[in-house]
């Protein structure tokens, strides 16, 4: 009974803090979401798939060596053990929003100088 006390248990919420490393890689691939225009679309998709995230992470593990071609395979790794965390949809959801913000704030200013100039 020991070994299957813990069996279904979840941790925090909070627990899905990525460290220095994984977060440049988090913040690397959030600004190319943003970049692309697929805020929503990507927020969307995290919000669906949040009750079956570790199933996502699981796949990335499964699918790593096609990734691997593409992608740093320490990397990946890294992101799917982030992905396995409860609290790790609401952050990359966090850090999509604070990147978009941040983008939509540098487009604006531009706008801004370019109507007072012409005025």
């Amino acid at each position: 009974m020991k070994g299957v006390r813990h069996a279904f248990s979840l941790d925090d919420l909070g627990a899905a803090e990525p460290d220095e490393a994984l977060r440049s890689t988090i913040d690397r691939v959030c600004r190319a979401v943003v970049r692309r225009r697929l805020t929503m679309p990507v927020q969307m998709a995290l919000e669906m798939s949040r009750p079956l995230n570790y199933v996502g992470a699981q796949a990335l593990h499964v699918l790593q060596p096609i990734i691997a071609v593409v992608l740093d395979t320490g990397e990946m790794e890294r992101f799917a053990r982030f992905l396995e965390h409860r609290g790790s949809v609401d952050w990359l959801r966090d850090r999509i929003e604070h990147f978009d913000a941040e983008s939509r704030t540098t487009q604006a200013s531009p706008e801004r100088e370019h109507d007072g100039e012409d005025h």
